[in-house]
């Protein structure tokens, strides 16, 4: 996605005129406009000059966004808040100019005196009052620029009608003005102190003040919401220490390459992502991941830009830098999704690009009908210009946008990044969640769960025994079991004559006595294995274990247990998954029993095991028939499932394919981030719903207010000074609401609410039939063709059965019977595979 900056959009009318002006251009794909940061992400094969110029005949300015690495340039202007200042300065002389304008207008209505010359004489107090409010409109004449360029580009915003309102204002009271000279010179003075009343030169200076005071508010309140980025773009090393020749050199951190070499001492920040080459070291990584306990790091271990190192000596080697580097990475996935819509701001959307001309329509249609009714021409244009300051497009537009930009800000606080407005709101909805087995739920390592030696063995003389002849494999298991071996400070023997025996497992000799490891099959052809020994083994495997059994000479040592262990957090998630009230399913790889024993650890009840990559993408289509689905992987094998998903989550420390796919990235590689996504994106989408009604509500009860619709019932009128007021704080009023997501505990279970539990999976109209000699079973669980095998293979066991052919997308099995069927011995084997027959 290609990103610009877009100048001179005061309102969502603007960022709806912008996104169809480019969206029309030929070989544009998409295109999103962002109100908040006045920014344009644009997908297509186009040339940046044509989406400027499309930008610019729309009435607006535009330009390519700098990257990253040129902005220092600074801190990226779109997040930089030039806006508030400059409106201290007007909002200040703007005041300043009110308050005398305010004296001569009103001060006589409260017995403040005025000055000896101005007592009687109203033509010089109306020309004071001109003169004055003349200068309030130049020092906020950017709304009459900006107002009537939208007018003539066919495009009114809400500056257009801030403009209208405030210039009635004033066109009208300089009309009273000429007026009482014409009654002046014909003598009737009743006349003259009539049209005096009809000033309204201080309603139109007040109405730009107001409104500046809203929009200084609104702009303070946007500051706010970026917080989060503007903080990860200050997190930006500035400096580093590279080695150059041998020596220690501080350079710019432009000018560090990858493959250089460079050191951090105790309290400097790690300036570019890298690999510890020597030293050790405590590393503060919360400015990335949110967690606040330090991280030891020694040879080989990866470092990353902007953490801190509170102790010990790093010399690292850079292997990412510049826009690579993990904190650009995540600055860009930020600032793309706050560049992006979320599918519901469209509503918003759609009402803010015919908003303006329709508030417009009903000005003029109020001001008609009370001259028809026989008001005086002054009544009936205040009720129309209280009809144009009190709409207020601004909270329209704002309401999604600030919402998700704080969403975002603190998702990436916590080390949760959302890559689109429309994943962050798509969270929320998730009925479903299928989790990866391996580095989802369990750490992705195995480790060593269970010794048991023989008699007369201790623990420490077999995993001895186990560490000297694992030592020389290559084999995940083996290391398994030296990593901890090394932990226990075992040390290993001399091996001589190492074999490595393909799918059986391994031996070698230490002074005069062999050694051997491996499966049950290979260690009965050296030493004699008992019963009691087998059955142990056998128990570990129904955990999903793997067992290893180790022998000396012809004496069985015996048996280590290896496996992959869950994460401390995955039990925990995946009960806060399920009091939310989403499904959760493991989908693996894995053989059926290792799956089952893990899911058993976790507290998943569904388990679909032995699938293939393409399969996990058949599976999840198949519980998108069920409700709203995310998958949540780290391999490479997962990036179809991911792509497929409703939400896709790829664990941070997961691959760059699986990442690269996916929709939300967990940097903390946690699975209790999981259900601190779908509680944060619940939590804006909640806050998105606020913004929405109130924004509505506000103008659906204001503008029927300012027209006067409820003079005659119950007296009701609305002075537009009043109306400019409502208008400016219903903006800001919006975005501060959207702000108190700051402060929600995205970790916290305790408020969670369980949604509606998903639809049951809606089977093919279109039923297979059977034929003649056929039976049509109908089985409940089928998900995929690894369910369709295992059912046909379960089946055609069966003495009965000659064949079976399994469907899982309509849920039916053909089944062609061999002599007289036995119902209760099919269902009990279906029932044995993990399905149920209807």
């Amino acid at each position: 996605m290609k990103q610009y900056n877009v100048t001179g959009m005061s309102c969502a009318a603007c960022s709806a005129r912008v996104e169809k002006a480019v969206s029309a251009v030929e070989g544009v794909k998409s295109c999103s406009v962002s109100l908040l940061t006045n920014s344009m992400g644009v997908e297509g094969d186009v040339s940046d000059e044509i989406i400027i110029e499309a930008v610019k005949k729309a009435g607006y300015g535009a330009a390519v966004k700098t990257s990253q690495g040129e902005a220092e340039q600074k801190k990226s202007n779109s997040f930089k808040d030039n806006e508030t200042p400059e409106m201290k300065k007007r909002l200040a002389v703007s005041v300043v100019f009110l308050l005398v304008l305010m004296y001569f207008s009103m001060g006589h209505m409260i017995n403040l005196p005025l000055p000896h010359f101005f007592h009687g004489n109203y033509i010089a107090n109306g020309i004071t009052q001109m003169i004055l409010s003349l200068f309030v409109l130049f020092i906020n004449r950017k709304f009459f620029i900006s107002g009537f360029k939208g007018v003539i580009n066919k495009a009114p915003n809400m500056d257009t009608l801030v403009a209208m309102g405030s210039g009635a204002s004033f066109l009208w009271s300089v009309y009273s003005l000429y007026m009482m000279t014409s009654a002046l010179m014909a003598g009737d003075n009743a006349r003259v102190g009539e049209l005096f009343g009809e000033f309204y030169f201080e309603s139109a200076a007040m109405i730009v003040t107001l409104i500046t005071v809203g929009k200084m508010l609104e702009a303070r309140s946007k500051g706010k919401t970026t917080n989060a980025l503007k903080a990860l773009m200050d997190l930006k090393p500035k400096k580093a220490v590279v080695l150059r020749n041998g020596e220690e050199v501080t350079v710019d951190i432009t000018d560090v390459n990858k493959g250089d070499m460079f050191v951090v001492r105790p309290g400097e920040s790690i300036p570019v992502d890298g690999v510890v080459l020597e030293g050790h070291g405590a590393v503060d990584e919360s400015a990335l991941t949110g967690e606040s306990i330090p991280v030891d790091k020694s040879v080989s271990d990866k470092v990353s830009a902007a953490t801190i190192n509170q102790s010990g000596f790093l010399k690292c080697e850079a292997t990412a830098v510049g826009e690579d580097t993990t904190l650009s990475q995540i600055i860009k996935m930020v600032s793309d999704a706050a560049a992006t819509k979320a599918p519901i701001a469209k509503i918003a959307d759609k009402v803010s690009g015919v908003f303006v001309p329709a508030v417009i329509t009903i000005a003029v249609i109020t001001a008609v009908i009370w001259l028809l009714t026989g008001e005086s021409t002054g009544f009936a244009l205040a009720r129309a210009i209280s009809v144009l300051v009190i709409s207020c497009p601004c909270a329209l537009g704002l309401a999604t946008p600030v919402a998700i930009m704080v969403g975002n800000g603190v998702g990436a606080k916590n080390g949760i990044l959302f890559k689109t407005a429309e994943s962050l709101e798509k969270a929320g909805k998730v009925q479903i969640v299928a989790l990866d087995k391996t580095g989802t739920v369990t750490k992705g390592e195995p480790e060593v769960t269970d010794i048991i030696p023989c008699e007369g063995v201790s623990e420490t003389r077999l995993l001895q025994c186990a560490y000297t002849i694992e030592s020389k494999s290559e084999h995940p298991l083996a290391k398994a079991i030296v990593k901890r071996s090394e932990a226990e400070n075992l040390k290993t023997d001399e091996v001589y004559e190492f074999e490595a025996v393909p799918g059986k497992g391994l031996r070698g000799r230490i002074q005069k006595d062999e050694l051997y490891g491996g499966n049950l099959s290979y260690i009965e052809g050296v030493c004699e294995v008992s019963d009691e020994m087998k059955a142990k083994a056998t128990q570990l495997s129904k955990q999903g274990k793997t067992p290893l059994y180790f022998a000396s000479g012809e004496k069985l040592m015996g048996v280590v247990a290896v496996s992959d262990v869950i994460k401390p957090d995955s039990e925990k998630a995946v009960k806060q998954l399920r009091k939310m009230g989403i499904r959760v399913v493991m989908l693996t790889g894995d053989n059926e029993n290792t799956a089952r024993a893990i899911a058993q650890k976790a507290g998943i009840d569904e388990v679909i095991a032995s699938v293939l990559p393409d399969g996990k993408e058949r599976v999840i289509r198949s519980l998108q028939n069920e409700g709203t689905v995310a998958m949540v992987g780290d391999g490479i094998n997962d990036a179809p499932a991911l792509t497929r998903a409703d939400v896709g989550i790829a664990i941070g420390a997961g691959t760059d394919i699986a990442i690269d796919a996916a929709d939300v990235v967990l940097v903390n590689s946690s699975l209790g981030d999981v259900a601190a996504a779908v509680r944060l994106s619940r939590d804006t989408l909640r806050n998105i719903h606020q913004n929405l009604f109130w924004a509505f509500f506000y103008n659906a009860l204001g503008i029927p207010l300012a027209a006067g619709a409820f003079i005659s019932l119950f007296g009701w009128q609305l002075n537009p000074m009043f109306g400019a007021a409502a208008m400016s704080l219903s903006s800001f009023c919006v975005v501060s609401n959207a702000l108190r997501l700051n402060f929600i505990k995205i970790h916290d279970s305790s408020k969670d609410k369980k949604i509606k539990a998903p639809k049951k999976r809606k089977l093919l109209s279109e039923e297979p039939e059977a034929a003649e000699g056929e039976i049509l079973l109908k089985v409940e669980g089928m998900m995929c063709e690894h369910c369709e095998r295992r059912v046909k293979q379960c089946l055609e066991a069966l003495p009965f059965i000659s064949s079976a052919v399994a469907d899982y997308k309509s849920g039916t099995v053909k089944v062609t019977p061999e002599g007289e069927v036995d119902l209760k011995q099919i269902r009990a084997v279906i029932k044995k595979a993990g399905y149920k027959l209807l």
